[in-house]
């Protein structure tokens, strides 16, 4: 199961030069994308708040598969690949909607850091079992995680 996490449409300021989307926007894309998970695991506005804790990016690969034009929907599925206490390695896919060929690829590592310490912590009590609960459900649908 990938998540689906962000849907856009390709707006003409993110278009290059060469009639493609620019590469600086397919990673806002993942990162809005990124920031749809962070409400699926509690860590939105309101969890934020009330734990003192966000996802960090540490590490992020991009890889650029097929032109993406504009005016043209795209879609972005997650995939939790691994986890442990504090870090979640994820991927990122961009889609057109309706179809399985990848237009672009992110493999990304986050880290659950503590705003007001300014250091990594463990995913709190609430956010852990939603963490488990989605690699359970990639699991049975027979990701590994």
């Amino acid at each position: 199961m990938n998540l689906p996490t962000y849907r856009t449409t390709i707006s003409p300021d993110w278009v290059d030069y060469n009639g493609h989307l620019r590469d600086a926007f397919y990673l806002l894309i993942f990162s809005h994308a990124t920031d749809a998970l962070m409400d699926v695991l509690g860590l939105d506005e309101a969890g934020r708040a009330r734990t003192g804790h966000t996802l960090y990016t540490l590490e992020c690969h991009l890889n650029f598969l097929a032109e993406v034009k504009e005016g043209e929907r795209v879609e972005v599925r997650t995939q939790l690949l691994a986890h442990d206490a504090k870090r979640l390695h994820i991927h990122h896919g961009l889609y057109r909607p309706g179809e399985d060929a990848s237009l672009a690829e992110s493999e990304q590592m986050l880290m659950n850091i503590d705003s007001a310490a300014g250091r990594a912590a463990p995913i709190d009590e609430q956010g852990s079992p939603r963490v488990a609960q989605l690699a359970g459900e990639q699991q049975r649908c027979g990701l590994n995680i």
